[in-house]
């Protein structure tokens, strides 16, 4: 991811497009802070060229999804607050993130997992709902929202 996100950078400046340009930095100093406070959490001593080598796939996609909530949040922000030239910047930048995030699951996929974990543990009934969000987590980390699939074992448990 690293490597795709550096030659990003370089395409980026090639075609003097500032706003990639910038959503991209903004990635990679992310990914930076996260590698070195990781580094600093581990005690972790070896040199590398970069803070964020020390992450490894999942743990760079946690981050980048941290920014991609931020920008979302900016957004409706933006929106409510009548600032719709930010609002479309955010989302612009928000489409760029997206670009280095796996793909989202659609709304039946999400519902098969949750379904095939109901039926795995056994719920059936609202207090079963951490069980089956527990199940759930990491098979769809990465790819759906929590809240997305709060709503849809909520759903499928009432």
């Amino acid at each position: 991811m690293l490597e795709k996100l550096s030659e990003e950078i370089k395409n980026a400046m090639r075609a003097k497009d500032k706003l990639r340009l910038q959503t991209l930095r903004s990635m990679m100093n992310d990914l930076k802070n996260a590698g070195i406070e990781k580094k600093g959490k581990k005690g972790l001593t070896d040199e590398v060229a970069s803070p964020a080598e020390y992450l490894d796939n999942d743990e760079m996609v946690k981050v980048l999804q941290g920014a991609a909530k931020r920008r979302r949040e900016a957004v409706e922000q933006y929106v409510s607050g009548g600032r719709p030239e930010l609002a479309e910047q955010e989302d612009k930048e928000l489409a760029i993130l997206q670009e280095f995030l796996p793909a989202a699951l659609s709304e039946d996929e999400l519902r098969a997992l949750v379904q095939n974990a109901i039926e795995a543990i056994g719920a059936s009934s609202m207090a079963d709902m951490g069980k089956v969000m527990k199940e759930v987590q990491p098979q769809v980390a990465g790819r759906a929202d929590g809240k997305a699939v709060s709503a849809v074992v909520r759903e499928l448990l009432q």
